[in-house]
């Protein structure tokens, strides 16, 4: 495909079930025919696991575009469907984190990304693998899979990102560090850990974490924050929000096309925030596998 223009016509899926989607989809339904988009169907979503399948349904038909509004979860489970196929993907970020909008320049009010919708171009990205599973941003080890367990039903929907900032504080206190290996055989390198982060954008958490990550670069990075005291875990994010040079200190990184990661017991593996693997794994990068929709 060379043209970089977006398609016209589009199937719309939204997560009704996410913080924003169930007052948001009737506002982007008339936002994107107002904006010149041709919806050939709408659909929102009440119970998340339908959204896969309208998902797969719109590309099995041929649908030139497929704009998924949601959080990074619902994102991240609809790439896999749009993996060998000409649909373009492209996005509302109604979550909380909205980490995969922001790794690609997607204004995170519903006007701006209406507009990047009806204005903007394609660009072919790179996705996450976490063995067979693709994912569209990050996927962690450490703090985020214990708050993902943990976290109380409905506090991202009532408080948002604070209550949600609120608990991983408070998961803090109970979480203990792990003993990390990275690669196989002789190669290999062990190193204790506080938080492992898999990524192919640069966001996590909706902060800008991995600096050294694309989602065009054709490689996997693996940014191990080290060391064993939590403390040192609170404030590698400290210095890595507010940008300071300190935070490489606190990192290790890893890059490749494919990276096998063991930890010293089974840990769980969240990917753009649902809990969806354990340890160990081999990380992945998929080249070039997908078309989204992006600013112009």
């Amino acid at each position: 495909m060379n043209d970089p223009s977006l398609p016209r016509q589009a199937v719309l899926i939204v997560n009704a079930r996410s913080r924003k989607g169930r007052k948001l989809f009737r506002r982007a339904s008339r936002g994107l025919k107002a904006a010149g988009v041709d919806l050939i169907r709408s659909h929102a979503v009440r119970d998340p696991a339908k959204l896969k399948v309208h998902v797969c349904e719109a590309v099995a038909e041929g649908a030139p575009m497929v704009i998924v509004g949601g959080g990074d979860g619902s994102l991240s489970s609809s790439v896999d469907h749009l993996v060998g196929h000409d649909t373009v993907f492209a996005l509302l970020p109604l979550g909380t984190a909205n980490s995969f909008a922001r790794t690609l320049g997607i204004p995170l009010d519903l006007d701006g990304a209406i507009q990047v919708i009806a204005t903007g171009k394609r660009r072919r990205i790179d996705l996450g693998m976490i063995d067979d599973d693709y994912y569209a941003n990050c996927a962690t080890l450490g703090i985020a899979p214990l708050i993902a367990e943990t976290v109380p039903h409905g506090l991202k929907r009532v408080l948002g990102r604070p209550g949600y900032l609120a608990w991983a504080l408070y998961q803090m206190t109970r979480f203990k560090p792990f003993r990390l290996t990275i690669g196989e055989g002789a190669t290999a390198e062990t190193l204790d850990a506080l938080e492992v982060r898999i990524a192919n954008g640069t966001y996590h958490g909706g902060s800008e974490l991995v600096d050294s990550a694309s989602v065009d670069s054709g490689e996997i990075v693996v940014q191990v924050v080290t060391g064993r005291a939590r403390a040192w875990l609170a404030w590698s994010w400290l210095a890595s929000i507010l940008r300071l040079d300190a935070r490489r200190g606190t990192l290790r990184e890893f890059h490749g096309r494919e990276i096998r990661i063991a930890t010293d017991r089974p840990m769980p593996v969240s990917i753009d925030g649902e809990l969806l693997a354990k340890t160990p794994f081999t990380a992945r990068i998929a080249r070039a596998v997908i078309e989204v929709a992006v600013p112009a």
